[in-house]
């Protein structure tokens, strides 16, 4: 019997980089959250608002909220426009998306804001699933 653990059956890329969001949107990001914590989170929020495919701008939000429903929210867009973005870069459900990459942070936090949100609304089943998710994407 032959050791299959390194066949990849799918189509998909061996690894996926995103590309970095635009200049401009990440210095719109960077200058909200360098903000005082009172203006913080609504500053953020504009900046989601106008640049809603800005991955960190979601998970930004998530680490800024004020409950964790609002928090969960707030990754569970991040995350999908994560895989929206990880689609139209190729990604076909299998390969790494590493954290070593800058331009993967947004999604990988998101994605982990996800699961520590699930785990506290207690949807544990949920949470089992994006750490086993995190883990696919980049082991180390």
């Amino acid at each position: 019997m032959t050791d299959s653990s390194n066949v990849n059956l799918t189509s998909g890329l061996p690894e996926t980089v995103l590309a970095a969001p635009d200049a401009s949107a990440t210095a719109a990001l960077d200058a909200a959250l360098a903000l005082p914590e009172a203006q913080r989170r609504d500053a953020v929020a504009s900046v989601a608002a106008a640049h809603p495919r800005m991955i960190d701008a979601w998970a930004s939000l998530g680490d800024l909220a004020t409950d964790p429903i609002e928090a969960y929210a707030y990754f569970r867009v991040g995350y999908h426009r994560g895989l929206d973005q990880l689609r139209q870069s190729g990604w076909r459900g299998s390969g790494y998306v590493r954290r070593v990459h800058p331009s993967n942070r947004g999604f990988l936090r998101a994605l982990d804001g996800l699961r520590r949100q699930a785990e506290t609304i207690g949807e544990r089943d949920e949470a089992e699933r994006c750490a086993e998710f995190l883990r696919q994407l980049d082991p180390s």
